[in-house]
């Protein structure tokens, strides 16, 4: 069964790839290479692949993509599929790390529904009675955050699993769950108190 990274290098050949993210190839194939100094094209690039004859890098299309995103492969293979709209089996992160993700699918998950919830009881809450007065400050919270956030959850929840994985990565990176979590739980602790 092929995989992500087999389905985008069939479907996306380097030169479109490289010309698609802003490398510029002449009649013969050759382009100035992004990751040295290059005065001259110095970068080949084949259908299957890419060469650099002045500082020698070389790889696939999943390779060229990582360089130059400063990806992972594996991030750099969804780049491309979303990119260029490659159908690709599903499949689990490739390092073993199934388990962390159903963890931390179900984390994003419980912190995403819990906000919603918030926000839906905000909208409802704090929405203006007269025009002329300025809105609530968590009204205006609700009306800008409901739609991404419901987007997210609803990724989560229903999306392919490429879809889940990469909004999985996309939330827990730079402790963004971990800064939403604690929000979540000082607010919920201030909402108790008010109502005391």
């Amino acid at each position: 069964m092929a995989n992500i990274f087999d389905a985008v290098k069939e479907a996306v050949p380097v030169p479109l790839a490289a010309e698609r993210y802003g490398l510029q190839a002449n009649h013969s194939g050759m382009a100035r290479c992004p990751f040295h100094d290059d005065h001259t094209p110095s970068l080949k690039l084949n259908e299957d692949y890419f060469y650099c004859f002045g500082c020698g890098a070389g790889g696939s299309v999943v390779d060229l993509t990582a360089r130059l995103f400063d990806l992972r492969p594996y991030e750099a293979a969804g780049k491309l599929a979303a990119d260029f709209s490659v159908d690709v089996p599903a499949t689990a992160p490739p390092d073993g790390s199934l388990n962390r993700f159903r963890t931390d699918l179900l984390r994003c998950q419980t912190v995403l529904d819990e906000y919603l919830n918030l926000l839906l009881r905000w909208k409802s809450r704090y929405r203006p009675r007269d025009e002329t007065i300025d809105p609530d400050e968590r009204y205006v919270e609700a009306c800008q955050m409901l739609e991404p956030i419901d987007f997210m959850a609803s990724e989560l929840a229903a999306g392919t699993l490429e879809h889940r994985i990469r909004t999985v990565e996309r939330l827990m990176t730079d402790g963004k769950m971990d800064q939403l979590e604690e929000r979540l739980h000082r607010l919920s602790r201030e909402e108790i108190a008010n109502e005391d």
